[in-house]
This record gives C-alpha cells, sequence and structure tokens, in this order.
C-alpha cells in the first residue's frame, strides 16, 4: 500500500465503490454521500487529501483540514479497505499527515459503534476523548520530539 496526491479520479474510483460502512457513517453524521464527496473535493483542490492505493486500485481517500488547535480528518473508502494490513499502513501514514499539519493533534470521528471501529483507532495510536456532536472522538497526540 502506499499514499500520493489525490486526483479527482481517485475520488471518484473511490465514490463509485464506496463501502456500506461508510455510506452508514455519513448517514449517521446527518450527510449523505454527495455532501461527504463534496467535503473532500474542496481538500483535495487545497492539497490536503492522499489517495490510499495497492496497485493501481485506489481505496481510500484521506483528506485533512487544520484548526487552530488540531488538524480534522475527512475520509472514504471502499470494502477491501478494511482490514489488518491497512490498518498497519494507516498507523504510519497518520503521523505522515499529522507532520504535514505542523504536528497538531489529529482529531478523527467516528458515527458508527462497532466494536472493531474503536479497536482501529487504538491500534492506529488514537486515544477517545469522549462524545462530540453524536460522534465518538479520537485525538491522535502529537508526535514526540527525539
Amino acid at each position: 500500500m502506499r499514499a500520493r496526491a489525490a486526483t479527482l479520479g481517485d475520488l471518484e474510483d473511490v465514490f463509485h465503490g464506496l463501502s456500506k460502512r461508510m455510506s452508514d457513517e455519513y448517514v449517521a453524521a446527518g450527510k449523505d454521500s454527495k455532501i461527504a464527496y463534496d467535503n473532500l473535493m474542496m481538500n483535495l483542490k487545497e492539497g490536503r487529501a492522499h489517495a490510499l492505493a495497492e496497485g493501481e486500485k485506489t481505496m481510500a481517500i484521506i483528506a485533512w483540514h487544520e484548526s487552530s488547535d488540531a488538524a480534522d480528518t475527512l475520509f472514504a473508502a471502499q470494502d477491501d479497505f478494511f482490514r489488518a494490513s491497512t490498518v498497519r499502513f494507516c498507523k504510519r501514514h497518520i503521523r505522515h499527515i499529522q507532520a504535514l499539519a505542523g504536528n497538531l493533534p489529529i482529531h478523527s470521528r467516528s458515527w458508527l459503534q462497532g466494536p472493531d471501529v474503536a479497536r482501529w483507532f487504538h491500534i492506529i495510536g488514537y486515544v477517545e476523548r469522549g462524545q462530540e456532536n453524536g460522534a465518538n472522538l479520537f485525538e491522535l497526540p502529537p508526535a514526540r520530539a527525539g
């Protein structure tokens, strides 16, 4: 698996085969796939979106936006993205995104309550920070110097 700057084609590919899990997440957040697509597109145009690909196949898009105290993530993926090897890849890649965002804490949210969701965030290095607007807020603390 590798990451690279996302393109419009990557975004279209991911949404063409968007996983039901992601569609359910958007609905639970009070959005739909079109709103999620538009939000990711804005970040893509601003150069803050990466395509996560295996071979020639784009499996996911991760985008981020810095605020004063953290960088918030946006995410879309196809079904075959959700497996152990991609979680291990994300553990390394999210630290790269964090460095690009000036080592701010990374905030990610999940509106779904599945047991694997929290487990995957913990494996990557996130700490659960409670509820925010109906979502579980997960925070990746800044990387330690050294």
